[in-house]
């Protein structure tokens, strides 16, 4: 973010109410609540008056534009400076660099003046080419005009250059020009994004080899079309050296484009070795650059709409109803090495495990039978959870076939398994069950996944839960916020139990780090539960600011208080109990009762800070039943 300010940039404000459907001062406001370190969940939750009731999307949206605009506001005045250290800032080009609106239009300009290694127009320079370049391209002389600048100019040299090398030199220093004009790039950019093709072919030596990427062998697809999937399916293929891919564009096309801008006006004398030069400096520098330009913006699409579809797939997971406190056999499927089995209580404490061997090659049916029909009667056992990794569907046929025959009231369901390996080899898994095989670990977190899906994922890296095919492809960066944003997004909707929740999901409620989930767990270990949301103030490191971000999220069930188990955030408990005097009632005597809301006069209770989003958000916790 904006380091230590939490004032936002107000050109940037202009900007962004341009773009956005916003008022100016909820813009303000919401930037200024990020910048001061809120998070977005406890802004867009909390403080709906002073954001106008924007939601957690909107909300991140607005930060990553205000965040790119001052990415490009910063690198604008680094290439001011360094234009201007190099004296050769005219008002002209800084009008210029100050107008533009994207990082790759404000590279366009700075291009030019960009420190580079020494190119061949640089030594075209150095031979002193370039007044002859100047008179060419500016058409200040005639074929008669240039041969007596040529004459004069090689009677000053010690050792005197060819004609050859004299015109190369001037086409040098005239095809750098045409690559660094902005303007020329920006044609050639569109133009190439607009009618170019991405052709994707197969190396020579894996021809006759299948693989999986058998469909881009012989691909071709229009650039502005290619799928996000598609481009990066491809960018594998070539990592993987079995593909070779390239952007293409029809003959005479960027050829025309050229001409039009450079060549309209020129010499006749001299339009062949500007032509010359033109063919070159598309296919020696403007081509391979524009080629990776549009590599990069297809890569960025791809990455943004992959990344989109992974958080959405996350939620979804995460968001799974809970199949909430029952007793579960977890069964993590395997052939060889047979099918590890865990029994878990209604709270998800480990009560036994083992393995049975129901499927090929052991195929120990009845053994496998009566192990599963002791643990169902000795435990009471309310549904069998089977992960849907490999051997999935044949220990499924299993146990529909036990099921059947045996006329078991038991029910038995498949879950997500991504993820399950790594939970079992991670730290938390290994303080939890220190003495248990991995794949033990493994089944426990099957089972767990039916009773609370979303308090289960949490203690597994959101990339590690399997959430899209090319995962691995996209930018490593922009994915982790995404996901990480998506599990706080959940986490925070639904609440959590202080007085249960593991650290790994405390860790991902509003204002609540890695370190101070740690220490709350502690803090319950050591004092026991959890009596009110303040107590929360006595755990180490738990200050005013953790506090106000963390409390209206965290739930004490049976608490002291009776708000302490609603989303009522503690800074407006003064106001529950002000409409409760209002009705001459107790908080408690207010929770859940019908009439008694129906009666209090809500626009009694606002004013500059609460407004009826606030008093709408009070009202329906106070509808819940207490």
């Amino acid at each position: 973010m904006e380091g230590k300010s939490s004032t936002p940039n107000p050109k940037l404000l202009q900007r962004l109410q341009t773009e956005f459907d916003h008022r100016l001062d909820h813009i303000q406001n919401t930037l200024s609540l990020l910048l001061a370190d809120n998070t977005i969940p406890f802004v867009a939750r909390y403080r709906k008056e002073q954001t106008g009731n924007l939601d957690e999307v909107q909300i991140a949206n607005l930060l990553d534009r205000y965040e790119y605009l001052k990415e490009l506001e910063d690198r604008r005045e680094t290439i001011l400076n360094s234009i201007r250290d190099q004296e050769k800032l005219t008002a002209e080009l800084e009008k210029k660099i100050n107008e533009v609106q994207t990082k790759q239009e404000l590279e366009d300009l700075y291009l030019p003046y960009k420190p580079k290694r020494r190119t061949r127009a640089m030594i075209a320079r150095e031979k002193g080419l370039e007044p002859l370049a100047q008179l060419v391209l500016e058409e200040q002389g005639d074929r008669n005009q240039i041969n007596n600048w040529l004459n004069a100019f090689q009677a000053g040299l010690s050792s005197p250059l060819t004609n050859d090398e004299i015109w190369q030199g001037v086409r040098d220093i005239f095809a750098e020009k045409v690559a660094e004009d902005a303007e020329t790039r920006a044609r050639i950019r569109q133009l190439t994004f607009q009618q170019g093709t991405f052709v994707s072919e197969v190396k020579p030596e894996f021809k006759e080899t299948t693989s999986k990427f058998e469909m881009y062998y012989e691909f071709n697809e229009n650039i502005s079309k290619i799928q996000p999937h598609r481009y990066l399916a491809i960018r594998r293929g070539e990592k993987e050296e079995i593909l070779q891919a390239r952007v293409q564009v029809q003959e005479g096309l960027t050829e025309s484009a050229l001409q039009e801008i450079w060549l309209t006006k020129a010499n006749v004398d001299f339009r062949q070795e500007l032509q010359l030069a033109l063919s070159d400096a598309y296919d020696r520098l403007l081509a391979p650059s524009i080629e990776t330009e549009i590599r990069q913006e297809l890569k960025q699409q791809a990455d943004e709409s992959s990344i989109e579809l992974f958080a959405k797939n996350l939620r979804q997971l995460l968001m799974q109803p809970p199949g909430g406190s029952r007793v579960v056999i977890g069964l993590d499927p395997g052939f060889r090495t047979g099918t590890k089995w865990v029994v878990i209580d209604h709270t998800g404490r480990l009560h036994e495990n083992g393995v049975i061997y129901p499927v090929e090659p052991q195929r120990q049916v009845e053994a496998s039978r009566r192990t599963l029909l002791g643990l169902i009667e000795r435990y009471q056992a309310e549904i069998v959870v089977v992960g849907n990794g490999t051997g999935s569907r044949e220990v499924s046929q299993f146990l529909r076939e036990f099921i059947k025959e045996l006329q078991l009231k038991i029910r038995h369901l498949v879950v997500n398994e991504s993820g399950a390996s790594v939970y079992s080899a991670s730290e938390v898994a290994r303080q939890e069950f220190p003495d248990l095989d991995l794949t033990v670990r493994g089944a426990v977190s099957i089972a767990r996944r039916y009773q609370d899906p979303l308090a289960e994922l949490v203690k597994i890296d959101p990339k590690s839960i399997g959430v899209g095919q090319y995962q691995h492809d996209v930018n490593q960066k922009q994915l982790k916020q995404s996901l990480d944003r998506t599990v706080e997004s959940c986490v925070n909707q639904v609440g959590v139990e202080l007085n249960q929740a593991s650290a790994a999901l405390l860790s991902y409620v509003s204002g609540v780090t890695k370190s101070l989930a740690a220490r709350i767990v502690s803090y319950r270990d050591e004092n026991g539960p959890f009596r009110s949301r303040q107590e929360l103030m006595q755990v180490t490191g738990f200050g005013k600011k953790a506090f106000e971000q963390a409390a209206g999220f965290l739930r004490i069930r049976n608490a002291e208080y009776p708000l302490d188990q609603s989303a009522v955030h503690p800074e407006r408990y003064s106001i529950v109990e002000q409409m409760a005097a209002s009705q001459n009632l107790l908080v408690a005597d207010l929770i859940g009762n019908q009439d008694a809301l129906e009666k209090i006069h809500f626009q009694d209770f606002v004013s500059e800070e609460i407004g009826r989003y606030t008093l709408n958000d009070i009202l329906e916790e106070l509808k819940k039943p207490g």
